[in-house]
């Protein structure tokens, strides 16, 4: 592992806490890492609208990889990529959650999101919108294993979670990880020089792929078992121990 130059944080159940807030310590030991010249990014299933929030409150001017890798972005506001989902495939998958009465579902357009109690026009057609990401939530193991089953048959989305509960669904090869390559070459740097931390299954590849892997407290069991190193729960400042410890080692 060579120094570390860049960090990427995924945000739900790592960075933000059960309140969905930024601590205190997270926030200042950022800062600090900024200050040593190491670039502070976000690697995240959100989308931009409600990503860009945290980073102006955190005074991130940095490149940022929302969606699961499927918008990729030089800075706040300025879109270096942005990977699609056929139409065709958003409403198939859409057809799937209809089967389910009790799953809730949602997806990412690059103008915002729909979901099921707000969901297209009747009529308005599926083409007309630019989509990102579609997702299953449901606390029923059996029907969420039929759901993946019915979605991976087709052969062409990378399919994860951000919470045991739910499946995401993105274009195959777009990931986390694909999107820090491409922040490593905006900023001519090598993955071994990135530092990546989450949870979820969407956090796996990018812990893989980074020089410096690592699961929060709260991770996920198969994140846990890939990653270098494993650190204090969301709740407990977690970001700031990773800068601390293992970052800027101080």
């Amino acid at each position: 592992m060579g120094d570390i130059k860049l960090v990427a944080l995924d945000m739900d159940g790592t960075l933000l806490n059960d309140r969905q807030e930024v601590s205190e310590t997270n926030a200042l030991w950022i800062r600090r890492a900024l200050d040593a010249g190491i670039t502070v990014s976000f690697a995240t299933g959100r989308g931009f609208q409600s990503a860009a929030p945290y980073a102006e409150q955190l005074g991130l001017d940095t490149p940022m990889v929302t969606v699961n890798g499927s918008e990729i972005w030089r800075r706040p506001h300025e879109l270096h990529k942005r990977t699609l989902m056929p139409a065709e495939t958003i409403e198939r998958l859409h057809g799937i959650a209809k089967k389910y009465p009790a799953c809730w579902y949602w997806a990412y357009t690059a103008e915002g999101v729909y979901n099921k109690e707000k969901w297209l026009e009747p009529g308005s057609g599926y083409e007309g919108f630019s989509w990102l990401k579609f997702g299953y939530y449901l606390e029923d193991r059996a029907v969420l294993d039929r759901i993946y089953e019915e979605a991976a048959a087709f052969g062409s989305l990378e399919i994860t979670n951000s919470s045991p509960w739910n499946w995401e669904m993105n274009p195959a090869g777009v990931s986390k990880a694909a999107g820090l390559r491409e922040l490593c070459a905006m900023l001519g740097i090598d993955m071994s020089q990135v530092a990546a931390m989450g949870d979820s299954l969407n956090d796996i590849a990018m812990i893989r792929e980074a020089g410096l892997g690592v699961a929060v407290g709260n991770a996920q069991e198969a994140v846990k078992e890939i990653a270098d190193a494993i650190t204090t729960g969301h709740n407990e400042d977690a970001v700031a121990h990773l800068i601390r410890d293992y970052v800027l080692k101080e």
